[in-house]
């Protein structure tokens, strides 16, 4: 069944028309407290009503110490010190205030955008509990696209939920095969309930989640670069860019 924004109205939107980041929504920073802001500070613009976010050649590593060699030009919604330990061993080394800019319970998200092919690059948008407790840090992945996964007439998209510190999540995450090309503009959205989380491409639906984060969560945007070791990909292709256009929050109409 196709995705129905019957019952829902918007709440947040972005267009991007404006020369500058509207950041009553988005923070400019990547988990910035396992790190520093300037580190995690991503790289991006704005023209043509689209965001850019970008890796540079001379970008460095958001975090070496805990996250190796990966560089990160990332936008969140929120942020709460010590939120997302994705490993063991992490220390925080600059406390962040904590900033609630949007932290829908429930909704419909979706958001527009073209990836990019590059096989060192991997884009996403998702969803993250603010970790204002330990068990609220389940995240909701309405999507990433690996350019090693993507072709031209399709792509491995994946999608789903991973639990991190939450008890009541179980790990129910797959790569889903879609015949579409992701270098392309398409929508990719979510709607998330009390019980079940569904997801969509171009308002088809692709998966469905019977469990359900039953807490706040906020949104992470970003592009990803991967490299094994300390010298930094050398390639004419830079600046590489995740293109984004639109995105949307609805919630329930009272």
């Amino acid at each position: 069944m196709s995705l129905s924004k019957k019952g829902y109205e918007l709440e947040v939107q972005d267009s991007f028309g404006d020369d500058r980041l509207n950041e009553r929504l988005w923070l400019p920073c990547y988990l910035p407290h396992w790190s520093s802001r300037q580190a995690s500070r991503p790289r991006y613009a704005l023209h043509d009503g689209m965001l850019h976010l970008r890796i540079d050649q001379d970008q460095q590593p958001w975090c070496p110490e805990f996250d190796g060699w990966l560089r990160v030009s990332s936008l969140q919604t929120a942020l709460v010190t010590g939120q997302h330990r994705w490993r063991d061993g992490l220390v925080v080394r600059e406390a962040q205030p904590d900033v609630a800019l949007y932290t829908p319970r429930y909704g419909l998200f979706e958001l527009r955008a073209r990836a990019l092919d590059h096989p060192a690059n991997m884009v996403s948008l998702w969803m993250i509990g603010t970790g204002d407790v330990p068990e609220h840090s389940a995240e909701i992945c309405v999507f990433e696209i690996f350019g090693r996964d993507a072709h031209r007439a399709h792509a491995r998209v994946g999608m789903g939920v991973h639990p991190f510190g939450d008890p009541a999540i179980e790990d129910e995450f797959s790569l889903e095969d879609v015949a579409i090309d992701v270098t392309e503009f398409h929508s990719y959205a979510v709607e998330w309930t009390a019980d079940q989380v569904a997801f969509y491409i171009d308002e088809s639906p692709i998966k469905l989640v019977c469990q359900s984060p039953a807490y706040p969560m906020q949104l992470m945007l970003g592009l990803y670069e991967f490299a094994d070791g300390p010298k930094l990909p050398q390639s004419e292709e830079y600046p590489k860019e995740f293109v984004v256009d639109l995105f949307r929050g609805y919630r329930r109409r009272p």
